[in-house]
């Protein structure tokens, strides 16, 4: 029996509002995390992920209240990340209702942390995300949200960050982010292919089908999307039953 498919929505949070843009910019307002979360839940979302997209930037904790307003209305696993940098960050978060978190800039400015989070709270609570730019053929690895470049490579990073105990892989394209034209799919097989951890697609859902085809071309364990839930293009109950008419295992 195939593992199912995971469907997960995403909070990309600004200043305590929930935000979307194209490309990791042109930010606007998508509404209130809470509600959102609250709604995603009732309508049979398997995960809920939560960003706070500017903490790295701006130096600053995640916010731990808004995280346990949302953990106490919903019924499913959450996933929060921004400005995570130690184990008392990853403890606060945990204890404010997450059961993950994801690391991103501050993975790749202390690899360590990867390895610190497995081994004090479970492989299964770290979730290593990447953004990642295709630049001249090549993946590259960015920092702060999408600001800064970095000398990492897409592939060789994620089977490091597999390596240090990263429980999945969540892989952002930044190239594909709010664009709606479907997945990085040829990638995301590359890194299923090369990993045998759980790897999580994210930037570039528009339609029904291109949930279909992350997960039947993109080999993705799943699929992350924040617009087309936001804004009601997509209803995740019609998703799952499309998902099960082309033969891909979801939870109805």
């Amino acid at each position: 029996m195939a593992l199912a498919k995971r469907i997960i929505p995403c909070l990309d949070i600004k200043d305590g509002q929930t935000v979307k843009g194209i490309n990791f910019v042109d930010l606007k307002q998508a509404g209130d995390p809470v509600e959102l979360a609250k709604a995603y839940s009732a309508q049979g979302a398997d995960e809920l992920t939560f960003l706070d997209i500017t903490a790295s930037h701006e130096g600053r904790k995640t916010f731990a209240d808004l995280v346990k307003r949302i953990a106490a209305n919903i019924n499913i696993p959450f996933t929060v990340g921004g400005g995570i940098h130690e184990l008392a960050d990853v403890d606060c978060l945990l204890s404010a209702g997450a059961d993950k978190v994801s690391i991103n800039s501050s993975a790749i400015k202390n690899p360590q942390l990867i390895e610190d989070i497995a081994k004090n709270f479970g492989s299964q609570v770290c979730v290593v995300a990447i953004d990642a730019k295709l630049c001249e053929q090549q993946w590259k690895c960015f920092l702060h949200g999408g600001r800064i470049e970095t000398d990492k490579e897409l592939l060789s990073w994620a089977h490091e960050a597999q390596e240090r105990g990263a429980g999945e892989i969540l892989f952002t394209s930044m190239n594909h982010d709010g664009v709606k034209e479907g997945y990085a799919n040829h990638t995301l097989a590359q890194l299923s292919d090369s990993l045998s951890i759980p790897i999580i697609a994210s930037g570039g859902a528009g339609t029904k089908e291109h949930f279909r085809d992350v997960f039947i071309e993109g080999k993705a364990d799943a699929a992350l999307a924040a617009s087309v839930f936001h804004f009601q293009e997509i209803q995740i109950p019609d998703l799952k039953l499309y998902l099960c008419a082309q033969g891909v295992t979801v939870r109805v």
